[in-house]
């Protein structure tokens, strides 16, 4: 019989694994969105600050019409608000309650359990506007410091996958002229070859006609 602890264990390991899946997704994706690796990555930067406020539900609409205003990466900014998602939800709003509640001073709504879950953001929900302005102080001071090493992470990434992608592509056109110029150059060998045994064909035949010349004379 599985006990309840081994039940709870394994369904942590699915999380963290769909959460894995979740990440490794959203990161190829990411680092494949043209355009310009500074405009790619100050829109996943505005995702990530956005990401970390209390707007879940809106979040990405907001980030991707302040990414548009700007003219930065839209997609990326989508990408980026995913650092709030349903795994990590409870667990952003509870820090982030508990960091702008000591920010602003204020006294605690309710005390906050040990293992955040989505009870506790429902009864955080219920007793807003405090808990609201809580989270929202506490989410613009951890979204900032996140979304400048989000985007300096994110420029480097997306800078060097393009860069290996041109330098993929300068040598695929390396290989590809030098294909082109081995055919050409069996080309003109094959040219060579078949009017040098035309011309030694022709040798031949005057050869041949000469002799019959010479055999008629005598």
């Amino acid at each position: 019989m599985v006990s309840r602890s081994d039940k709870q264990l394994e369904i942590e390991t699915v999380r963290k694994e769909n959460l894995s899946s979740i990440i490794g997704r959203l990161y190829e994706r990411f680092i494949m969105i043209r355009g310009e690796p500074r405009e790619v990555a100050l829109g996943f930067a505005l995702g990530i600050f956005v990401g970390m406020t209390p707007t879940v539900g809106v979040q990405t609409p907001i980030a991707i019409f302040i990414a548009a205003l700007f003219k930065w990466g839209k997609l990326s900014a989508a990408i980026g608000v995913w650092i709030s998602n349903p795994l990590t939800v409870p667990l952003i709003y509870s820090v982030t309650y508990i960091i702008g509640a000591k920010l602003l001073s204020l006294d605690p709504v309710f005390n906050m359990p040990l293992s955040p879950t989505w009870s506790t953001l429902k009864v955080m929900i219920q007793k807003a506007p405090q808990a609201f302005g809580a989270m929202t102080a506490g989410g613009a001071l951890l979204g900032i410091p996140l979304a400048i090493i989000s985007y300096y992470l994110s420029y480097a990434a997306v800078d060097k996958y393009q860069k290996d992608v041109k330098e993929k592509l300068v040598r695929q056109k390396a290989r590809l002229a030098g294909t082109k110029e081995k055919v050409k150059k069996k080309i003109e060998e094959r040219k060579i070859h078949k009017a040098e045994a035309k011309s030694q064909k022709s040798e031949d035949k005057d050869l041949k006609s000469e002799v019959g010349k010479r055999k008629a004379e005598r």
